[in-house]
């Protein structure tokens, strides 16, 4: 199983993505992240708060979809922000989509506190969604029926803002 994480900078949202799903899912899933605009680096705090919570950093670049060209998605699941009216990415392969809206915590926080905040929260949403994906997933599952969880999970509020 492939899993693509997009967003528009790959800087944070989809990168906590890639790395969390990835060190849940051991090999049980293949993870990348992109963007569609891509910043050119992974955002400070993002990595920070990745280290705090014993995420591993090394090796992460903020890339664009040009980069994962070959990587040939199960599924694409887009991480933007719709209710800050943000776009999210067009994937425009064969892949089953779905959106797990994502507040960005680099961009929501008015304070150091706050933006700490917003961190955990996203954070600790992408864990639940993960765990979620990695009970229910089953290899014999449909198209359909995969499409439905990947939906099902994005549409939970695990304390997302």
């Amino acid at each position: 199983m492939k899993i693509l994480f997009l967003c528009t900078h790959n800087a944070c949202r989809s990168i906590l993505s890639e790395v969390i799903t990835r060190n849940l899912a051991g090999d049980q899933i293949e993870v990348s992240s992109a963007g569609s605009h891509p910043a050119g680096e992974v955002h400070p705090q993002t990595l920070l708060h990745l280290k705090r919570r014993g995420y591993p950093t090394a090796h992460l670049t903020s890339k664009g979809l040009d980069a994962v060209a070959d990587f040939a998605p199960d599924a694409v699941i887009t991480v933007c922000d719709q209710a800050a009216q943000e776009s999210c990415p067009v994937w425009l392969g064969s892949a089953v989509k779905a959106h797990w809206g994502l507040a960005d915590p680099t961009r929501v926080a008015s304070s150091a506190t706050a933006m700490d905040s917003v961190f955990d929260i996203v954070m600790a949403t992408i864990e639940a969604r993960t765990q979620r994906l990695l009970a229910e997933m089953d290899q014999g599952m449909s198209r359909t029926q995969f499409t439905g969880l990947l939906q099902r999970i994005g549409e939970e509020n695990h304390g997302s803002i």
